[in-house]
């Protein structure tokens, strides 16, 4: 199979589909690969070390989607790269189409074959390949909310440890899975005052379990949430439902009763985010204000600490991206039910029901 690799064009992303590791793989099982020039840049892979891997680098984006099979990237596809998709191609990358409708529309229109990262289940009922970025990106929004705390950076100026005599700062954590998990113990480790909400009583039992008492486990309910928020200094919002858009836990109307300097950090926003108030940002311009309260939505937290994120990525992409070109899409579904729930487009029809779902309204 011809399996490509782009270079990502998101603002600030500079993570790559495919490491150069999993290039020699692909080839010494007699795969052709390519790779766009400059695409590993920003994880310290040169064109010469892919080179040295067996992968051909191709000049253009253009060129390499006109050569290629499969197309293995990191982010969705921007609407230039919607427009080279044919049918014949097999997109494999992070899609969050339950928030993005244009995108959706897209690739039904390109004819291709996507399956998104972020929907594939593994035997034990996880999502292998969501669980790596949710790690970063909740360890990450600990520490962008930390930095977001201090006066220079927008905050009311509270250490998030406080110091002997004064209190550190009340964080609180919205979802209790991979993202939640991380963000509570990068907090609780900064000595933090922690409290983590959950919808399910024994995930909130394993917590209690996890950190000693260390965290306040909370069973989630608007009541509660907003009783938390209101003395919360940092809010973190890590609620997913799979393939589904998230839902708004914190509404516009209860900004009002928050503290002023609040910081929220959504990791849900490629979902739609937990906040009613939240719309993406980026790295270049990460932050805003509604009603006083600073929130931080960036879309592709992990793309900052892109070598990090790019190798823990294709150590769980690698066994589907080999098993899709050894066997080939319709094999490799039939063979894996749990690989089979990636599949979000197909000859124009979205086929996972939350995606579709969520995409019409429901």
């Amino acid at each position: 199979m011809r399996i490509a690799a782009p270079k990502e064009i998101k603002t600030l992303e500079y993570r790559v589909g495919l490491i150069p590791e999993v290039v020699k793989g692909l080839v010494r099982r007699g795969h052709e690969v390519a790779i766009e020039t400059g695409a590993g840049e920003g994880i310290g892979a040169t064109d010469a070390i892919y080179r040295e891997a067996g992968a051909q680098i191709l000049d253009t984006a253009d060129a390499l989607f006109d050569w290629a099979e499969m197309i293995v990237k990191v982010k969705e596809p921007q609407a230039v790269e919607i427009a080279r998709l044919k049918p014949h191609h097999l997109l494999f990358t992070y899609l969050h189409l339950a928030a993005d409708p244009a995108q959706a529309a897209g690739l039904q229109a390109s004819g291709c074959t996507a399956i998104a990262y972020e929907t594939i289940v593994d035997r034990y009922g996880k999502l292998p390949l969501l669980t790596p970025m949710s790690q970063v990106a909740g360890r990450m929004a600990t520490e962008v909310g930390a930095v977001l705390l201090l006066k220079p950076w927008g905050g009311p100026g509270i250490l998030m440890s406080g110091v002997p005599g004064v209190a550190p700062a009340k964080v609180v954590v919205l979802g209790g899975g991979v993202a939640g998990t991380e963000a509570a113990r990068m907090a609780v480790g900064q000595g933090a005052d922690v409290s983590i909400f959950d919808i399910d009583p024994h995930r909130l039992a394993e917590l209690d379990a996890q950190f000693g008492g260390r965290v306040k486990t909370i069973f989630s309910t608007h009541d509660a949430i907003l009783r938390a928020a209101k003395e919360a200094d940092l809010i973190i919002g890590c609620v997913l439902i799979p393939g589904a858009s998230a839902p708004k836990l914190i509404t516009r109307a209860d900004l009002q009763q928050l503290k002023p300097g609040v910081v929220l950090v959504d990791v849900a926003i490629d979902q739609g985010g937990c906040f009613e108030t939240s719309k993406p940002t980026t790295h270049t311009d990460p932050t805003y204000r509604v009603d006083g309260v600073l929130h931080y939505c960036v879309a592709n937290m992990p793309g900052a600490a892109a070598r990090t994120s790019t190798y823990a990525l294709n150590a769980a992409t690698q066994p589907y991206v080999i098993a899709l070109a050894e066997k080939g899409v319709d094999k490799a579904l039939a063979d894996d039910p749990g690989f089979a729930l990636g599949l979000n487009v197909l000859a124009g029809k979205i086929m996972h029901p939350a995606v579709e779902k969520a995409l019409r309204g429901g």
